[in-house]
């Protein structure tokens, strides 16, 4: 693939640039602890220190769609199953067994009894009936209510346009049949649902809490949790403290007592604290650690030997407001995404994962091999777009990229930035917002003179199977659809591999979607397959899942 030299300049002055920000640290109190505090508190409690680069957005199960939120609900709520940390297969969580209809239409889960609410309360199937009514009613707006749409009548519940319609929740196809069995009733046979049965959005939550205490039900004072942890303290722009949660039915496994995560948004910071003893964990965040901080670590004879890298079913694209011009116009996305170097980005900028130009990566079932596309090319990038009417960028707008703040994210946008400069001739203005901020600002219903033009936005697997991907993220219908794309041949594609049995005719449905929704449409830009770049001590024992939040019940600290 060819590369321009010019951009090899800009990736060398941008990599210095970058790394001349490590010694800019960031205001005191996004430090993790002060230095008292780094040692374990009174008594013999084990305590672990890690580090996140934005704070929970919620922490309702019902309301989860990023992973700042979605890691702590793993540690505070338990879920039907599990999906272990070290080999991805799907395991007994709460439920201890469960069976499938010969049809494969009805689930049916038989619930252990020794679960319990840090309140004292059994957590029972009428726990579990309640969440997935809670999610799938229009009134709780959950952004992800689509991904039950294969439970019966999900979907029409869900999408009533109330108040001017109404529904009958007890339609939904869910219910308790006794305290501890629990059965769901699909739309069609999907052998994916044992892993939607580990998701977050299905997850059991208290019902008398949310009624008493409304949105303030996951304050730190009102929260009532049924998994190994339970959120502590929440010092808002520093840290979130948990505790182990006594009344966790496998409390006596956990052997980490408190878990403090704090705030630190500038990576180079984290790993030198990381360096200096303050945290135990490194890069634990969805974002890898910058690639001058990685090349640095695996020059040092301890840090490499602490330094832990891998594939993360996840990847990072950017993203178009497709009913905002220019980006209306296909040509002119279509030029955008061919002006990414895609391998300039992740060995110069990255550091880790590979390039990208299909949305699922390799170990997704359906995801097309080899990959399908729009690859790196700038003379077909500028004939785009100057098919759509702005040769050489001539009379192009000014236009945003938006994303959210964090060092890697910060070197991204500038690599892209100068990239779209260098191919397309176009001004492209970047703007960075904390994440929670940042991704209610391209939640569908944001009115599109308030959308910026382009932003960035990853995706990783809840479950390895390409319905999770290319249906539950990109239908025009039934997902969020944040790029706000027109129903195509391609939706009903994706709709009908959902439901389709034959395995390979799933798989030459997907290839077609990628290719339509990403090599012709251009709903979005993907541009790598993430990896994680990961600092842990010594005395760290854990997992590295490919995909799947971590579970830090399964860790051990061993000093």
């Amino acid at each position: 693939m060819r590369r321009n030299t010019m951009w090899r300049l800009i990736a060398v002055l941008l990599a210095a640039f970058v790394a001349a920000g490590c010694t800019t640290a960031p205001a005191p109190a996004a430090a993790p602890s002060e230095a008292g505090e780094a040692a374990a508190p009174a008594g013999e409690q084990v305590l672990l220190r890690l580090a996140t680069v934005s704070e929970p957005s919620t922490l309702d199960p019902n309301l989860a769609e990023d992973n700042y939120s979605i890691t702590p609900i793993e540690q505070m709520f338990l879920g039907l199953t599990n999906i272990n940390n070290e080999t991805a297969e799907i395991e007994p969580e709460l439920a201890e067994s469960w069976s499938v209809s010969e049809d494969g239409t009805v689930w049916t889960f038989n619930l252990r009894q020794d679960a319990m609410w840090s309140d004292g309360n059994p957590v029972t199937a009428h726990d579990v009936e309640y969440s997935a009514k809670r999610a799938v009613m229009p009134e709780t707006a959950s952004p992800y209510a689509y991904v039950l749409y294969i439970i019966k009548n999900a979907a029409a519940i869900n999408q009533t346009a109330v108040p001017t319609d109404t529904y009958d929740i007890d339609t939904l196809g869910v219910r308790a049949i006794d305290d501890y069995t629990v059965e769901f009733t699909l739309e069609a046979p999907a052998a994916y649902f044992g892993s939607i049965s580990s998701m977050w959005t299905l997850r059991p939550v208290p019902s008398w809490a949310i009624e008493e205490f409304g949105d303030a039900w996951t304050d730190p004072a009102n929260i009532v949790v049924s998994g190994p942890y339970k959120l502590a303290e929440w010092r808002p722009g520093e840290k979130l403290i948990y505790e182990k949660n006594p009344d966790y039915f496998n409390a006596d496994e956990v052997q980490i007592d408190r878990v403090e995560m704090s705030l630190i948004t500038d990576q180079f910071t984290e790993v030198a604290l990381y360096e200096s003893g303050d945290l135990d964990v490194a890069g634990e965040s969805a974002s890898s650690l910058p690639a001058e901080e990685v090349a640095r670590i695996m020059a040092d004879p301890t840090l490499s030997a602490e330094f832990h890298q891998g594939p993360r079913a996840s990847t990072t694209y950017v993203g178009f407001t497709m009913t905002k011009p220019p980006f209306d116009n296909v040509l002119v996305r279509k030029a955008f995404s061919a002006a990414i170097d895609r391998e300039t980005m992740v060995r110069d900028v990255v550091g880790s994962g590979v390039p990208a130009t299909q949305f699922a990566p390799p170990g997704i079932f359906g995801a097309p091999d080899p990959e399908v596309g729009i690859g790196f090319d700038p003379e077909q990038a500028k004939a785009w777009l100057a098919e759509a009417g702005f040769p050489d960028g001539a009379g192009f707008p000014t236009v945003t990229y938006r994303y959210f703040a964090n060092s890697l994210e910060e070197a991204l946008a500038q690599a892209l930035q100068a990239m779209w400069k260098e191919t397309l001739n176009v001004d492209v203005q970047i703007e960075a917002q904390e994440f929670p901020v940042f991704l209610a600002g391209t939640n569908p219903d944001v009115p599109v003179e308030e959308m910026p033009e382009m932003w960035r936005l990853g995706w990783g697997a809840d479950y390895p199977d390409e319905n999770n991907w290319v249906y539950e993220v990109f239908h025009c219908t039934d997902s969020q659809n944040r790029p706000r794309a027109a129903c195509t041949e391609a939706d009903e594609k994706a709709k009908q591999a959902a439901v389709e049995t034959d395995p390979e005719v799933r798989k030459q449905l997907y290839a077609e979607v990628e290719q339509l929704m990403f090599g012709e449409e251009v709903r979005v830009a993907p541009y790598y397959h993430r990896g994680f770049t990961i600092l842990a001590k010594p005395y760290v024992t854990r997992a590295y899942p490919t995909f799947a939040p971590v579970n830090w019940d399964t860790w051990r600290i061993e000093r």
